[in-house]
């Protein structure tokens, strides 16, 4: 029997009776559309799904079905008149049924000519996207947004993704994320559809320990506080309904916002609700990565004791500066506080370090916002003042010295600082940044040397550094070439279980004429000259042998540390060297490491990482060196091992913001499953809070000097580690006994 909700058609062209029950019984919603667009035929299951009674669709112009469509009712495939040679056509399509709620659905389109006149008909099948098919659009959303996680994509970026991704889900929506900062102010993370009056409403808002306490109970309590306070606002905006939900970590912290508004004036149901709820999670983690990768940028770029930029960092300003078009210039100020050790020695480093904050405090009241100010040393400061030129470059100099003129009472004593002033110019003080900073150290020095509260302007007579350069290069390729250069070997000690971990090894040159010269000075000749790899190369090789060499006289030394510049991780050939060098010697993998600098970092490419990767593949275990000083990227390269600053270790004993950043830094690498190393290690109370804040592995003078490998044999022989440790544990609370 035929359908009572079709058109009779003639007889020469009759559906057999079998034909119309299938569809009629389809699950799937079928219906017939002649070539006039006018629907013949619909099955049960697409009045349903459409939300029309029986027998009323029949007869009505296919577009009634498919104008309420969303996104301005753009199809995946086009209406025209049919064609029996058209390919079958298929397309998701979200459109509005008469209850008035979303129905996403897969419709595919498929033409024939039927019958002897040969008229051409249309079949379109509709199958609804159930709540199990949204589920699964929701789980390939979670997915995309862990795998971006674990790449470079920014946060910023993944978290607009997701608005994006969830607007699409529910569609005539804005999506917005939301963090909640320390002070529990609303932060939007991103919201890209979010009209701005709103947002800037919701950015003044504070919540009060009951909101948070409201949170914290009920999740859904969002909505009342991104909603019900704003929603004359919102509706005047044109957004008619809100669902929200808190953001909630494992230790039950309120960390944000996750908040759906839609700009319909029909409550679509419950599947908006469920979006916001299934996004939850991910959003999670989503900010748990962002406050971790802002604690580390954090822990890179800032001083912990005065909130200034760092050496590292400020190093990026000068270079971003320098590189600025049009007719840049710039002064560069190096400071240094006469006398600071006196005052360190007499008062303590407490005191000392109260001292240096109160100064730093006068510098930044008399420097304005776009100013730079920088901490370059334990008790040295820069500053760039933007559009200054040599004439005009000392009265800023002036403002700095008449700011520090009041007493400061640092305990139960009124000093009066002093400050030596060095001051460069760009570009008449050098092209670069390292010639700026050396015109402004050199210049810093010489008003220290002409007295205390001194300023001097560099002039290019009083730098020398071009001319060192030259000659130091000369007699650093003379001395790699007659093999003058040494490398001493400092201990790393594992207080998990108080044995020797390794040793790093740090080049030496004793040059016949020029004497000891400071690593720190040859080093950055050698990159500056292009003889750097050649140290590397020629470390790694010296290094593995002398590992061979001592075991061959009955000393183990569990791993040697060998650092390498960045230009070694640009070389494709490195990993294939180390192989054949592993190889040779038949050394284990695992008792070599290279330490990569911070510098690696900041010039990280496509060649770095692979690079990176396939020595760790070797099975070479990889450190990065100064961690906290320059830009990281933990999560994304496979290292085993992080070396905290030695800089962190100066104030340990006394400074509790000193051991709030190295505790982080420890939790950081653990986190990670990365071993921890403190560099700097001078007395036992820093190596007690160092073994109660968790670290690995020490090094520092506490236990030995960098030694040559005789000595280094010989401490190890005559069991100074086993001393040093003695000593240590009859004051230690914290120094576990190794047994």
């Amino acid at each position: 029997m035929k359908p009572k909700n079709s058109i009779p058609l003639p007889a020469a062209e009759t559906i057999p009776d079998i034909s119309f029950e299938l569809l009629s019984q389809a699950k799937d919603g079928m219906v017939i559309i002649d070539d006039h667009n006018t629907i013949l035929y619909a099955n049960p299951a697409a009045e349903t799904l459409w939300g029309y009674d029986p027998g009323v669709l029949a007869g009505k112009p296919v577009s009634e079905l498919l104008a309420a469509s969303v996104e301005n009712s753009r199809l995946p495939f086009s209406m025209e008149a049919p064609d029996s040679t058209q390919e079958p056509v298929a397309g998701e399509v979200t459109f509005e049924n008469r209850s008035g709620d979303y129905i996403s659905a897969e419709v595919s389109l498929s033409a024939a000519r039927v019958g002897a006149s040969g008229r051409n008909y249309r079949l379109m099948m509709v199958r609804g996207i159930t709540g199990a098919g949204h589920r699964s659009r929701v789980m390939e959303l979670q997915n995309t947004v862990f795998r971006s996680l674990s790449s470079e994509i920014q946060i910023q970026d993944v978290a607009d993704m997701v608005c994006r991704e969830v607007e699409v889900l529910v569609p005539n929506s804005v999506a917005v994320l939301i963090l909640l900062d320390e002070q529990n102010r609303l932060r939007i993370l991103s919201g890209p559809g979010m009209p701005r009056r709103f947002a800037a409403a919701l950015e003044e808002m504070r919540l009060t320990e009951a909101d948070i306490a409201a949170l914290a109970n009920d999740l859904n309590e969002a909505t009342t506080i991104v909603w019900d306070s704003y929603r004359s606002v919102g509706i005047s905006l044109g957004l008619h309904h809100c669902w929200a939900s808190a953001i909630r970590t494992r230790n039950g912290r309120i960390t944000g916002i996750f908040a759906l508004y839609s700009r319909s004036e029909r409550n679509r149901g419950e599947w908006p609700a469920q979006i916001v709820s299934s996004c939850v999670p991910f959003c999670g983690v989503l900010i748990e990565q962002h406050e971790a990768r802002q604690h580390i940028s954090q822990l890179s770029n800032f001083d912990p004791l005065t909130g200034f930029l760092n050496r590292t960092a400020v190093h990026k300003v000068i270079r971003s500066m320098i590189g600025q078009p049009g007719d840049n210039h710039f002064a560069l100020y190096m400071i240094d506080i006469d006398r600071f050790r006196d005052i360190n020695d007499a008062l303590g480093h407490i005191n000392g370090d109260g001292f240096l904050k109160s100064v730093s405090e006068r510098l930044k009241g008399v420097s304005r916002s776009n100013y730079v100010l920088s901490r370059s040393g334990p008790n040295e400061f820069l500053i760039i003042v933007p559009n200054t030129r040599k004439e005009d470059a000392v009265k800023f100099a002036t403002m700095l010295h008449d700011s520090v003129k009041q007493p400061i009472e640092i305990g139960g004593n009124m000093i009066v600082p002093t400050l030596g002033i060095g001051i460069s110019v760009f570009p008449e003080n050098g092209p670069d940044g390292e010639s700026l900073l050396s015109y402004a150290e050199q210049a810093m020095r010489h008003a220290k040397r002409a007295g205390l509260g001194m300023t001097h302007l560099a002039r290019s007579e009083d730098n020398k550094a071009a001319q060192d350069r030259l000659l130091l290069g000369s007699a650093l390729r003379e001395s790699l070439a007659k093999g003058l250069l040494n490398l001493h070997y400092q201990p790393q000690v594992d207080v998990r279980n108080n044995t020797l971990y390794g040793v790093e090894a740090l080049s030496r040159w004793n040059h016949p004429t020029l004497g000891n010269i400071y690593p720190s000075r040859f080093i950055a000749v050698a990159e500056e000259t292009g003889q750097i790899e050649a140290i590397g190369t020629w470390s790694l090789e010296r290094a593995v042998q002398q590992i061979l060499e001592w075991d061959a006289h009955g000393v183990h030394v569990p791993t040697v540390a060998v650092n390498l510049s960045a230009g070694h991780f640009r070389n494709r050939n490195l990993p294939g060297f180390i192989a054949r060098l592993l190889n040779d010697s038949k050394l284990e993998p695992h008792r070599l490491t290279v330490e990569i600098t911070e510098s690696v970092m900041m010039t990280e490419n496509e060649d770095t990482n692979m690079v990176l990767q396939a020595i760790r593949n070797l099975g070479v275990a990889l450190s990065m060196d100064d961690f906290g000083t320059g830009y990281s990227s933990l999560s994304r390269l496979p290292l085993t091992e992080i070396k905290i600053d030695r800089s962190f270790i100066m104030n340990l004993e006394h400074d509790a913001n000193a051991q709030a950043v190295t505790t982080a830094v420890i939790g950081i690498g653990g986190r990670l499953d990365m071993t921890v190393v403190t560099e700097g290690v001078e007395t036992i109370r820093q190596l007690d809070l160092l073994c109660q804040l968790g670290c690995d592995v020490v090094q520092g003078y506490l236990f030995a000097r960098p030694m040559t490998p005789d000595k280094l044999e010989e401490w190890i022989r005559d069991g100074r580690l086993a001393a040093v440790l003695k000593e240590a544990k009859e004051t230690s609370v914290a120094i576990p006994s190794g047994e």
